[in-house]
């Protein structure tokens, strides 16, 4: 006959099992942090890999993290403190480090025509590490997503626009909207002033936008442009309720207007975060990387959200 102790160890062994798969408690082997090289079309890209604990086992999330000017993998890491967050959801991150022998600034070239096509340059380049990691690491493809500060951002708006069959949602942190410009004078100008009427484009996947409306660095117009492509590209010619505006305060201070766009069946399909007074900065990131605004909302919490909420569908059209 089984004792009361005997029955109550094989409870307490059996509880934290039951927790962890219902997601309550953390798994017990470590999260990774990994290095990497890759190699497509003559260029050598190296990358940083962010492999949670949670979910192993199973197809998980992945998410393509591109850095601004002059950072590099760890640095955004740290500054958005996004793998902390994609650890809970369980996320794999990948960070590929754009080198100063393909930009002096270590910029993404958003900007060169050469970079603003799928079969070619950056986006080629960047599609396929991607996929690459897809399949090593069993990845869902159905729940790829791509995100972006500056230089970054306005690289994630192209790899939207051009490959949509890859990546299932969009975010874009204080960048320009493709074929904002076609030259580095172009490019100076439209982070100066705005974009013009050039277009990178059809958008065909949820976007999420942040953007500070006192950014010097590249004019708020451009988020602005950014989340109207999206609306034109995902919802025109729907019967879609009107755009629904909220005014809020960070849990650090920060005011923000986020207004968001629905499809006729009311998911919401487009964001746009405008950050009060906020300059070009990472909103809710972490004072030990560079180009953060700790006061927030937390955009890295934000987008995970928003990027959970839109696997992939069969669809190319959104309406």
């Amino acid at each position: 006959m089984t004792s009361l102790l005997e029955r109550l160890a094989r409870w307490t062994r059996a509880v934290p099992r039951a927790l962890r798969r219902i997601g309550l408690l953390r798994p017990l082997a470590p999260d990774q942090w990994l290095d990497g090289d890759f190699e497509h079309q003559h260029r050598e890209l190296g990358y940083k890999l962010f492999i949670p604990a949670r979910g192993a086992g199973r197809p998980r999330p992945l998410l393509l993290m591109l850095h601004g000017c002059s950072q590099d993998p760890e640095d955004f890491a740290t500054g958005t403190r996004m793998n902390h967050v994609a650890a809970e959801l369980g996320f794999l991150v990948l960070y590929p480090a754009q080198t100063q022998k393909a930009n002096a600034g270590k910029c993404w070239n958003w900007f060169l025509p050469q970079h603003q096509q799928a079969a070619r340059g950056e986006p080629a380049l960047l599609a396929a590490l991607t996929q690459a990691v897809m399949q090593e690491h069993g990845a869902d493809p159905a729940r790829v997503c791509v995100a972006g500060l500056s230089a970054g951002g306005s690289m994630a708006d192209i790899l939207g626009r051009t490959h949509p069959e890859l990546f299932a949602a969009v975010g874009v942190h204080s960048g320009l909207p493709s074929g904002a410009a076609r030259d580095l004078l172009s490019a100076l100008g439209a982070m100066k002033n705005g974009p013009g009427k050039a277009s990178g484009g059809e958008v065909l996947r949820p976007t999420i936008v942040f953007h500070g409306d006192a950014d010097e660095t590249v004019h708020p117009r451009n988020g602005e442009q950014v989340a109207a492509d999206a609306v034109a590209g995902l919802l025109a010619g729907g019967d879609h309720p009107p755009a629904h505006e909220m005014r809020g305060r960070s849990e650090g201070g920060r005011a923000f207007t986020r207004r968001t766009h629905a499809d006729a069946r009311g998911a919401v399909m487009v964001e746009h975060w405008l950050l009060h007074g906020g300059g070009h900065a990472w909103a809710g990131g972490s004072a030990d990387g560079s180009f953060t605004d700790p006061t927030g909302p937390d955009a890295s919490a934000e987008m995970l959200r928003f990027f959970l909420s839109h696997p992939m569908i069969e669809r190319t059209r959104v309406r």
